[in-house]
């Protein structure tokens, strides 16, 4: 076996995670290019050829797979630089997009400008014809107004078409029909049906799915075109896989063909990468890079899955991996307002020109600037040393808001780094407090290159008492495809309830599904025995007005009659956990039948034999460097330890800072860290 790679793009630097034949794993980093991932994505590959001493070509022609984490369409979706989209909907229908699913965003928000829709009303057209709730076709597709549609849209410069129209779940025939027409009328014009894309019965999430699917899907083609032409420019002829958003991986031709499962994959994988750290029931993720914070939670050692994540004011349609994201970042900018108050974030410095101690013709005061005067970030020891760091320009940047607070240099950036925390905290209580779940009951696993810089603050304010920060911590989000699973997800829409069930019926969709998971595996090269299924459906008390998702166990893909008392009473037992209540007496009634397929690659695990030796004697650090001391208000030294020399065992105590060529971790009095088999530290809160 060769080379194993994943490459995940930041906003800053871009990470790549290589895992040897030998199973031992090294991390390797480089400036991100905005605008040219694809030069930066090869740019570390020939950094990480260097790191092993070899040739460039002869180091691409020994790796036999990359996986890869896009941001190109989410960066497309947040920036609003999409392509334009034509619409078509059922005659009659065309406000799917502007009504949206009806309910107001907040209970006091009562003067709220109405969004616009995601698809313009003159990028939106009608076509006659009718199928029902049943699948039956009740009037014929109006051929013409699909005709006409097309000429519009082509008049209109539109780039992409989606099709929506009602009930196409259960019967797609005239979907089917308007891409061949449209195939006809606008040739090499992509086109996403909505029955394919987000097969479910909601109209709304349905659409919106198909919509952006079709303004990204030029846009990720290209991406992924230019990015296989650059590597085969570097001599790669391995496997590349990119990560999708519902936390595994997918091979290149799947997701071209439903590239909305691209946006924010990045993200999803690092509580990929936390499930397969730590064994710990409940876990918080928070992974900290050069633009953003993005934090996620485990509950019950199970990824949490939402339905409901948001694109601005629209819902993305798909399930996805629950992670929030907010601008506090390495390079988060850092301002005062007319009123004195200080800001950070959730503008940022980016690669390009990046903070002011980067050199690289940025001036404002970022997060790193602050994290340089106080003496957390070593100048000469950034990436290695790789990269020398400028504490004037630093204290240039910085020295700024001093001048604004009436402060001294160190006081002004240990200001900006308080606030920086404090956002990340409040981002943490969104998922986990708003959400019911107590932190402190929680475990926190650090990702990013600079989390553990500030995980410690975040941590007391927080109260929780045990954290990790892991040997491969700025790459964990890399790590987390590097060992994540083939995954995709189908579904199906099966109406049924506990009144009117039948089990035969059931049991074809449930068979229609698994053949469909079975060839996304086969075609990713999984072999059978690596395979694994997960059934789940779509449930909802009668005249509720949403479903929830229940996973159910179906032994070879089958269930019986007698089966129902059960499916019954996983739906109250979710019902109860999720809303706090259960009404047995109440109809259940079944929506959509879902399967998530899992493959297993060959090398995933072999990490895991990557295991350090014994600590050999006391722990020595490698020097001492003067850290602002905010209680004392003064610089105080505090020891510097070498995260590579550490054995498993070692033990440190805070104040004290640990360091490694890709991230800096500061640990405050009181918490108490201990190196784990895998060369992970783990910290315990006094």
């Amino acid at each position: 076996m060769g080379y194993q790679i994943c490459i995940d793009i930041g906003g800053t630097f871009t990470d790549c995670l290589v895992s040897d034949p030998a199973g031992e794993i090294s991390i390797f980093k480089s400036p991100t290019t905005p605008g040219e991932f694809e030069k930066g994505f090869v740019n570390v590959l020939h950094v990480a050829a260097e790191g092993y001493g070899l040739p460039q070509d002869a180091f691409m022609r020994q790796i036999d797979m990359i996986v890869h984490g896009s941001t190109v369409s989410t960066n497309a979706l947040v920036e609003r630089k999409t392509v334009k989209v034509g619409l078509i909907l059922t005659e009659g229908h065309q406000d799917i997009l502007v009504l949206r699913e009806g309910p107001r965003k907040g209970a006091f928000q009562w003067k709220i400008d109405y969004p616009e829709p995601y698809v313009p009303r003159h990028l939106t057209r009608t076509a006659g014809g009718r199928i029902d709730a049943r699948g039956r076709e009740m009037r014929p597709l109006c051929e013409d107004d699909i005709r006409a549609a097309a000429a519009h849209f082509r008049a209109a410069g539109a780039e992409a078409v989606a099709v929506g129209l009602l009930w196409s779940v259960v019967n797609p025939a005239h979907e089917l029909r308007a891409r061949e027409i449209l195939g006809e009328e606008l040739p090499g014009v992509p086109v996403t049906l909505s029955h394919e894309i987000n097969p479910m019965p909601r109209e709304y999430k349905r659409v919106i799915a198909s919509a952006i699917d079709a303004s990204i899907s030029p846009i990720v083609r290209t991406y992924v075109e230019r990015l296989n032409t650059a590597l085969d420019e570097a001599g790669f002829a391995g496997d590349l896989l990119l990560a999708n958003c519902v936390g595994g991986m997918m091979p290149v031709a799947d997701m071209i063909r439903k590239p909305i499962y691209s946006v924010m994959s990045g993200p999803t994988l690092a509580p990929m990468a936390a499930l397969s750290l730590s064994e710990e029931a409940d876990i918080i993720v928070g992974d900290m890079g050069g633009t953003t914070f993005d934090v996620s939670a485990l509950r019950d050692h199970q990824i949490i899955v939402t339905p409901d994540s948001m694109i601005h004011e629209d819902s993305l349609g798909i399930p996805k991996v629950d992670v929030r994201s907010v601008g506090a970042g390495g390079g988060s900018i850092a301002r005062v307002d007319e009123g004195g108050l200080l800001h950070v974030g959730p503008h940022s410095a980016g690669a390009r020109p990046g903070p002011a101690c980067y050199m690289k013709g940025g001036t404002e005061p970022t997060v790193t600037d602050a994290n340089v005067i106080l003496g957390i970030v070593d100048p000469d020891y950034f990436l290695g040393g790789k990269m020398q760091l400028s504490r004037a320009a630093a204290a240039e940047a910085v020295g700024k808001i001093a001048a604004r607070l009436g402060t001294s240099l160190q006081e002004a950036a240990y200001a900006i780094y308080t606030t920086s925390n404090h956002n990340m905290v409040a981002a943490i209580e969104e998922i986990t407090v708003r959400e019911g779940i107590n932190p402190r009951d929680s475990f926190f696993v650090c990702g990013g290159g600079a989390t553990a810089i500030h995980i410690a603050e975040m941590v007391d304010i927080l109260g929780l008492k045990r954290y990790m920060i892991p040997r491969f911590m700025a790459g964990l989000s890399a790590f987390g495809g590097l060992i994540s699973d083939i995954r995709s997800e189908e579904s199906t829409v099966l109406l049924a309830s506990d009144r009117i069930f039948d089990a035969d019926a059931v049991n074809a969709a449930l068979a229609g599904l698994l053949e469909r998971g079975n060839a996304f595996l086969a075609q990713a090269g999984i072999a059978p025995a690596a395979r694994r299924f997960e059934f789940s459906f779509q449930g909802r008390y009668e005249y509720q007005s949403f479903e929830i998702e229940v996973p159910f166990e179906a032994p070879d893909g089958r269930i019986a009659a007698e089966d129902l008392p059960r499916l019954v009473e996983e739906f109250h037992r979710m019902h109860e956990r999720i809303y706090s209540i259960r009404t047995d007496t109440d109809t259940v009634e079944f929506t959509a039948w879902k399967l998530r397929s899992i493959g297993k690659r060959e090398g995933q695990d072999i990490w895991k034999t990557d295991t350090l030796a014994v600590q050999d004697g006391p722990v020595a650090p490698k020097g001492s460097r003067e850290v602002w001391n905010e209680t004392l208000r003064e610089m105080r030294p505090v020891p510097v330890y070498e995260m590579t020399g550490l054995g498993q065992g070692a033990a440190l105590s805070g104040p004290c800072l640990v360091e490694a060529a890709t991230f800096t971790a500061y640990l405050k009095p009181g918490h108490q860290g201990a190196i784990d088999a895998h060369g992970n530290l783990v910290v315990t809160v006094a």
